[in-house]
């Protein structure tokens, strides 16, 4: 392969178009058109298509550009490897993707032990939907993905789930909404209004058999995907919430609330997915090591 005809389309992809690239590689529009052509010739896949006056990646296009932000990624950490002063120890780059149904607070403790695995680490994190997350895992732009559930099998990714740990969940309330909690737990949650996660969330399901079985009829008056908006939502007085037991004093001294009640019949669970079958990141090693002996109970 002429890698100089990749680090052509690297950079029109990377810039969006033609023109842009043309202007930060200092060569006419009609010569890096013509190398990118000879790429795609040789690769026998086109790579681009017009979608207007404007280029868009193809689905072929799009795995070339997984493996070229690898191929030019390394060759960067190659130039800084080489001009560190001897005797330095070389940063690891730690990628990883957070699904957007994992509380921010879980990830940061979950992610928290990477800083502990003995040499210079710089950590890219993102947050995203869990199918784009594994997408991007196949691609190698992520070194691990952290969700509150398994891989889902209908996904055709080669990746490997490693459970990290489960915790029962409590409910939660601010001092403005005790009066109306009238009687037991879990009862006192019938009538009074309900901060629930969303749709996506692992628990959801769980939250409405659970009720069903109770016959506790709340008043939901907020579904939410972002666990932390939930919780903002709950110190303000305007309904109950729900988050892991595991981090019951956490949730109380942040939000200045109180438990309600807990029940285990209510699990939430959490994964680290990963390309590799056996774990050799020394920073997926030790937020699994952490999280099982740790912060959660397996």
């Amino acid at each position: 392969m002429n890698f100089k005809h990749l680090y052509y389309f690297w950079v029109t992809a990377k810039s969006g178009g033609i023109m842009r690239a043309g202007e930060q590689l200092h060569t006419t529009p009609q010569t890096l058109s013509g190398q990118i052509k000879l790429l795609e010739d040789w690769l026998g896949r086109q790579l681009f298509r017009k979608s207007g006056r404007q280029l868009e990646l193809t689905e072929h296009g799009r795995l070339a550009l997984g493996y070229a932000d690898q191929i030019f990624s390394l060759g960067q950490d190659l130039e800084t490897a080489l001009r560190q002063a001897r005797g330095t120890q070389r940063r690891l780059d730690f990628r990883v993707g957070v699904a957007d149904s994992v509380s921010k607070s879980v990830a940061y403790r979950l992610l928290e032990p990477a800083f502990s695995v003995g040499q210079p680490i710089k950590l890219l994190a993102s947050e995203g939907k869990f199918d784009d997350l594994l997408a991007q895992l196949a691609l190698h732009r992520l070194d691990l993905v952290i969700a509150d559930e398994p891989m889902p099998a209908r996904v055709s990714v080669k990746a490997f789930n490693h459970p990290l740990g489960r915790s029962a969940m409590s409910f939660f309330a601010a001092s403005a909404l005790q009066p109306r909690l009238q009687g037991t737990f879990p009862g006192c949650l019938s009538g009074v209004p309900m901060l629930v996660p969303g749709a996506t969330a692992s628990v959801r399901q769980q939250l409405e058999g659970w009720f069903a079985k109770h016959q506790i009829s709340p008043v939901v008056v907020g579904e939410f995907d972002d666990a932390a908006l939930m919780k903002a939502f709950g110190r303000e007085g305007q309904g109950v919430f729900l988050a892991p037991t595991a981090l019951e004093q956490e949730t109380c001294d942040q939000f200045a609330v109180s438990v309600v009640g807990r029940t285990t019949e209510l699990v939430e669970s959490f994964y680290a997915v990963s390309v590799e079958r056996r774990i050799t990141h020394p920073c997926v090693l030790a937020i699994t090591d952490a999280a099982r002996g740790q912060l959660f109970s397996v």
